[in-house]
């Protein structure tokens, strides 16, 4: 059986600070980032997340339920108990405003390639991924 899910990619630049990017390291270790910033975003659909490092650039990979809308999603989160205050806490690290949102922080990224890539998509509407589901 295939399940499928929704897939962004995005990033965001880090400033060019060593200790500053060492700190943004350790707030998002495991167990590190806030249980409100977690659980909102698993309320608003996102299923899985990851986020990657190469120097100062960030990239995220976010799976997301199938019928995931993220525009709604984005500005459903950012209402979310403590999600202004974790933004405005992890702005000290990026190139961001202290009072700009998750969804106006992180830039989605077009995907121009994929192996064995059937059907055309967008980055605003996500790239349905299928996975198969052992029962």
């Amino acid at each position: 059986m295939k399940k499928a899910f929704k897939r962004y990619c995005k990033s965001i630049e880090l400033k060019n600070d060593p200790n500053l990017i060492e700190e943004y390291k350790q707030v998002h270790a495991m167990g590190s980032a806030w249980p409100e910033i977690t659980s909102g975003m698993k309320e608003v659909g996102i299923i899985d997340m990851e986020i990657y490092i190469s120097g100062t650039t960030l990239f995220m990979i976010m799976d997301t339920e199938e019928n995931f809308n993220h525009e709604q999603a984005m500005e459903k989160l950012a209402k979310l108990p403590r999600q202004s205050e974790w933004e405005a806490f992890v702005s000290k690290y990026q190139k961001s405003s202290s009072d700009a949102s998750a969804g106006q922080k992180w830039k989605l990224l077009k995907r121009i390639y994929k192996l064995d890539e059937v059907r055309l998509e967008n980055e605003q509407d996500g790239y349905i991924e299928e996975i198969n589901v052992v029962d």
